[in-house]
């Protein structure tokens, strides 16, 4: 989502990225990004939540309003209310992103990729 933004910038359309991952978003260079310190896939706050999700929205909104330079980062000082404990579970040696057997099936398929590219 990040690089689409850059993309939507770059051709005069202004963006504002909701999300976590900070660091993932930040080094993509986006121009206004309201970051939010919870699970991936909860950026506008907790279901149900709307007070919550009324204070995330608007504060990209209010972003997208005043943001005056490149790059600007709004932390929200929210708290997600089950705790952190969802951190823990995060691409950890107990829980990894991918099985063995995924990760074989996707280095399989990235070879695959690869031999295609360099055939004539």
């Amino acid at each position: 989502m990040s690089l689409v933004a850059r993309h939507l910038e770059e051709n005069g359309i202004p963006t504002v990225i909701i999300g976590a991952a900070r660091d993932i978003v930040e080094h993509c260079g986006v121009s206004r990004f309201v970051f939010v310190d919870f699970p991936l896939g909860s950026p506008c706050g907790e279901p149900f939540d709307s007070e919550m999700q009324s204070r995330i929205v608007g504060a990209a909104l209010d972003l997208l309003e005043t943001a005056t330079a490149p790059r600007n980062t709004v932390a929200m000082p929210l708290v997600w209310s089950k705790g952190e404990a969802w951190k823990d579970s995060v691409f950890t040696a107990e829980q990894p992103f991918l099985s063995p057997d995924q990760v074989q099936s996707w280095e399989t398929r990235k070879q695959r990729y690869r031999d295609q590219k360099t055939q004539p």
